[in-house]
């Protein structure tokens, strides 16, 4: 298990410049059936087999992006031409982009020819994995029909829009003015919020502004910090569980909040908050803009728990050690002095055992008062008692 939240997530501002055909969106006439499997990355985003030009690459399905993105890397490798560099806001920071000219883009029963998109350096540290992805799938691409996303089964397809293919609770869904980006609306506490990013990039459940938060009146027991990774660099939030969340007539119990910094990343594009994977795989999902809603249906994990630290270590696999990228504030580790940058190579004896891609790390959200002994990679050891803190 791994405690590290990460989020991929870029709005692309302006148009794209330069001379392309322009874009045709084509469905087969067989959409319906053609799923297209998904597995989750250690971020939490759905990751996915695709093509470009004929050549296959891997892609996360990203609502939060305006315009589609190709890795540097890959759009070198598939032969596409990158002109008229410029910048663009994503979580943590600016980044570069350039701008490229695919013939064709296909994704299960899809196809553009034409169009624009982005080019940029994909981090795989966004994804949480050993390697970055090729491609972002954005609004520019995904808007023009309605997505049904069925995460218990890891798969999804993409569908006319309009269509209905199961029941159940409904909230507003629309493209934001200028980014046509996915948004929607929540209420936390005595605070009506919208409007809010809808957004399958980003790994964490709901995110609000501070100014949001302060508004909606809420006391929790306790509030730590967390970590975010976005193709601009780390943000710090602070996290809480709250006991209840409505979207519109939908309602969640024990969600996961982050709460950004009012000049972060919401404010930046114009919104109050984001909902993202982890509170949406709780359901399956249709999320169709053009016909104004987005439809829940309760999945096998809607009623579960979020997995709470109880060591206050948020950690990632750096080959064959953990690598400490977050003290959780209150925490058992922050009392016991532990810095960002600690390495462990060794949990109760063992040795870390990674698979290259991620490391069993239930341990750090292991029962409270239970000890564990850790063993630093500088031939230190450290005992530390878990303990429940938020």
């Amino acid at each position: 298990m791994r405690m590290t939240i990460l989020a991929v997530l870029l709005l692309v501002l302006g148009a794209a410049p330069a001379i392309a055909a322009p874009p045709s969106i084509q469905l087969a006439h067989d959409a319906e059936a053609r799923w297209v499997s998904f597995d989750l990355t250690p971020g939490n985003q759905i990751r996915f087999h695709m093509e470009v030009n004929g050549k296959p690459a891997t892609a996360i399905l990203d609502t939060g992006v305006s315009v589609s993105v190709a890795s540097a890397k890959f759009a070198r490798t598939a032969g596409l031409r990158i002109s008229a560099k410029s910048e663009a806001d994503a979580i943590g920071g600016n980044v570069a982009i350039g701008w490229a000219a695919p013939r064709a883009i296909e994704l299960g029963g899809l196809k553009r020819k034409g169009g624009r998109i982005a080019v940029a350096d994909l981090t795989a540290m966004a994804t949480g994995s050993a390697t970055p992805v090729d491609m972002l799938i954005g609004s520019d691409i995904l808007s023009c029909c309605a997505i049904d996303i069925d995460y218990d089964a890891r798969r999804f397809r993409i569908l006319p829009s309009g269509r209905m293919p199961f029941r159940g609770v409904s909230a507003p869904l629309s493209l934001s003015r200028g980014s046509k980006v996915y948004v929607s609306e929540l209420t936390l506490g005595r605070q009506h919020i919208k409007p809010v990013l809808v957004d399958t990039g980003d790994g964490a459940a709901v995110t609000v502004t501070q100014s949001t938060w302060k508004k909606s009146g809420l006391k929790p027991k306790a509030v730590t910090s967390a970590v975010a990774y976005g193709l601009g660099g780390p943000i710090e939030t602070r996290l809480t569980i709250l006991p209840e969340l409505h979207v519109d007539g939908l309602t969640a119990h024990n969600v996961e909040l982050r709460i950004e910094d009012d000049m972060g990343f919401s404010t930046k594009t114009g919104t109050l908050g984001r909902i993202g994977s982890a509170f949406l795989q709780r359901y399956r999902v249709l999320l169709d803009p053009h016909a104004g809603h987005i439809v829940f249906r309760p999945g096998k994990k809607v009623d579960e728990v979020p997995i709470r630290s109880t060591s206050g270590l948020l950690v990632g696999l750096d080959r064959d050690r953990l690598r400490v990228l977050h003290v959780m504030k209150n925490s058992p580790a922050a009392h016991d002095g532990w810095q960002d940058g600690d390495t462990i190579c060794r949990v109760d004896g063992s040795p870390i055992a990674g698979n290259g891609l991620s490391a069993d790390t239930s341990w750090s959200a292991g029962p409270p008062g239970e000890v564990v002994k850790l063993g630093m990679c500088d031939g230190t050891k450290r005992a530390l008692t878990l303990a429940q803190f938020y």
